[in-house]
């Protein structure tokens, strides 16, 4: 049955694994009026930044511990799951003490080694979920890193997310999809729940579709994209967010390979 990898995480979601949710928690209203139209088209999963690492400072970089409180608003009036990124043992301490879902490490901080082990550290003994974006550079040993050192920890739920590394080339997309980084994890490591994030690939909302389909197509397991209500006025990335609606139409377009195997396939043509 299509996403089991998840069963044991708690989610109850059938078909397609989908996280989704705005770029930043941005207000209450913001937060709430984005999740219950998830939660109407089904999304078992509410992903929202609470803490945001800004390339530059100045910019929007999360309201913080405050955020987590709407959050645990979100699970209690629609019953989604709820996810943010954490980059410290703070971040860790306050999302435990509010009762946060699954966390995940972003790609920034994947880069660091001593940032991960000090969350590994942070972390061990709480059995929680923990999703690992890819570094900013094409090295899947330093992806690989990052999981070994949770799972040093004791950490038995974990993921992974792709969503690109950085590039000097113009393109068209905001990060290089550098698929043959997210494949090689998955043969590396074949029963590793792998989610791909389009948001940040893109940087644009239009191409959104198509890299997503890319992802189902190469047999990912989901998708962790960013959804706000209104867009045009988010704080942070806002030509990279989707409508509710448009998220929607676009999953609903989504053709899904091998939707009810799994990778078995894929796996014996990488192995053989």
């Amino acid at each position: 049955m299509e996403n089991d990898r998840f069963t044991e995480w708690g989610f109850v979601q059938q078909g397609l694994f989908l996280a989704a949710g705005p770029c930043s928690a941005e207000s209450e209203e913001q937060v709430m009026e984005t999740a219950r139209a998830l939660a109407d088209d089904g999304v078992g999963f509410f992903r929202a930044g609470i803490w945001k690492p800004r390339t530059r400072p100045g910019g929007c970089e999360g309201v913080g511990r405050a955020g987590l409180a709407w959050l645990q608003r979100v699970q209690e009036e629609t019953g989604m799951k709820v996810g943010t990124e954490v980059a410290e043992p703070s971040h860790v301490q306050a999302c435990l003490e509010h009762g946060v879902d699954v966390l995940w490490i972003g790609a920034r901080t994947t880069t660091n080694p001593f940032s991960v082990q000090a969350i590994a550290d942070a972390l061990r003994g709480v059995d929680i979920p923990v999703l690992v974006k890819n570094p900013m550079s094409e090295d899947v040993g330093l992806w690989i890193g990052a999981l070994e050192r949770l799972a040093q920890a004791g950490l038995s739920k974990l993921g992974a997310i792709h969503r690109g590394v950085g590039s000097s080339l113009e393109m068209r997309y905001r990060n290089a999809p550098a698929w043959k980084m997210p494949v090689e994890l998955m043969r590396r490591m074949p029963d590793l729940p792998i989610l791909c994030d389009p948001s940040h690939i893109c940087g644009k909302a239009d191409l959104i579709a198509s890299i997503s389909q890319e992802a189902m197509d190469l047999l990912f397991d989901g998708l962790m994209i960013e959804v706000h209500c209104d867009p045009p006025r988010a704080l942070s990335d806002a030509a990279q967010q989707l409508t509710p609606a448009g998220f929607a139409e676009m999953v609903a377009g989504l053709r899904r390979p091998h939707a009810e195997g799994g990778r078995p396939e894929y796996e014996k043509q990488m192995s053989g």
